[in-house]
């Protein structure tokens, strides 16, 4: 049995989303839920919330604790999402371009004995 969440629209870049993402891939929930908690980088926070999420789907999903199995991240990525296009106004009458990203994080969960 497998759980998913999406996160769209999340106002990170995606080069710096992917880095976090890195760490947390093919782990078990519980050692990935420790990484995201202690780890410095912004996005951590919002993955680790995501992470959360997905728990709480297969909960509800099969109906059982997710303590008493062992749930690893199955597949995790990250892809781009809609970027805000911006100028800023720069010497002698040009302009610099500013490229807001954002990203879209999918997870599935599954559950290692079955």
């Amino acid at each position: 049995m497998e759980a998913v969440a999406k996160l769209n629209n999340c106002p990170t870049s995606p080069r710096k989303m992917r880095l976090v993402v890195d760490l947390v891939r093919g782990k078990d929930v519980l050692s990935a839920l420790s990484i995201l908690k202690f780890s410095k980088k912004e996005p951590a926070r919002k993955l680790h919330k995501l992470l959360l999420s997905a728990i709480n789907n297969w909960e509800q999903k099969s109906g059982e604790s997710a303590d008493n199995v062992q749930l690893f991240i199955k597949t995790i990525f990250v892809n781009e999402g809609k970027m805000l296009k911006r100028f800023q106004p720069a010497p002698q009458g040009r302009a610099y371009r500013i490229r807001k990203r954002s990203n879209h994080v999918s997870i599935v969960l599954e559950n290692k004995n079955a």
